[in-house]
């Protein structure tokens, strides 16, 4: 008869203490070490002291450690424990949550990508919310997916912007005609936002800078033609940006948000 081991639970939580301690260790060199050692000897006694390490290590490599730590455990325990982060109060919880999402590339974790996320106030947390939706997002959500991103055209920095413009782009053809209805925003930075990310989709090789100048050069250009089409429109409202709200006023709607 086989003799039964039991298994001792002090060893456990004694491992699991050590690796909380180092993964919290002053030298970011010996937290990258622990996360190394961690996902190179998966272990689900681990899991609770990577995921808390995730929402607060300051080092990137470190963090993409952890994250790559974390995909070496089995999903079924994983991805619930990283579900609980995304509702997460510390930005850093739930963006790291989602990159770790995006590592482990289950389909599961699509319906956790809520509209709040892309919608996040946190530029970075919205920014890694694009790309895991575009990377998980099934082949019938494509427009929905879509409708929702294009809210937020306009949104942010250089790379902000940047990053939405490639979510998109990375869609497909399917994101033109929301393209062309926002390229006629009356928010310049929408429309402008808009106009480069279709010049980046017709042409990947077009740089997003040069896009962003050729979409504010094709907007003046067409506010230079509502202005000779009805002249003393500006005189009348004192401002240039009445020219170009009178030009699509009636034209345009604000797109409808769509659950992802």
């Amino acid at each position: 008869m086989q003799e039964v081991v039991p298994i001792n639970p002090t060893s456990r939580t004694l491992r699991s203490t050590r690796m909380a301690d180092a993964l919290a260790a002053p030298d970011p060199s010996v937290r990258l070490q622990a996360a190394l050692a961690a996902g190179s000897n998966p272990d689900a006694d681990f899991l609770e002291a990577l995921v808390e390490r995730c929402a607060v290590e300051p080092d990137f490599f470190v963090r993409d450690m952890l994250s790559w730590a974390l995909t070496r455990l089995s999903p079924d325990i994983t991805l619930p424990r990283i579900r609980r982060e995304l509702g997460s109060e510390p930005a850093q919880a739930r963006s790291q949550a989602l990159h770790t999402l995006s590592k482990i590339g289950d389909q599961r974790a699509w319906a956790w990508i809520t509209r709040d996320l892309i919608r996040d106030a946190d530029d970075e947390v919205a920014r890694t919310a694009w790309r895991v939706a575009v990377a998980l997002v099934p082949g019938d959500a494509h427009e929905q997916l879509v409708e929702e991103l294009v809210l937020q055209l306009g949104r942010g920095n250089r790379e902000v912007q940047l990053s939405l413009s490639r979510s998109l782009v990375d869609l497909g053809a399917v994101i033109d005609p929301a393209l062309q209805k926002a390229a006629m925003d009356p928010d310049p930075a929408v429309a402008t936002h808009a106009r480069a990310t279709e010049l980046l989709r017709q042409d990947p090789q077009t740089g997003f800078d040069a896009a962003i100048d050729e979409a504010k050069r094709a907007i003046a250009l067409g506010r230079d033609h509502v202005a000779a089409a009805a002249p003393g429109v500006a005189e009348r409202s004192g401002t240039p940006g009445a020219v170009r709200t009178a030009g699509v006023a009636g034209t345009t709607e604000p797109a409808e948000a769509a659950g992802c």
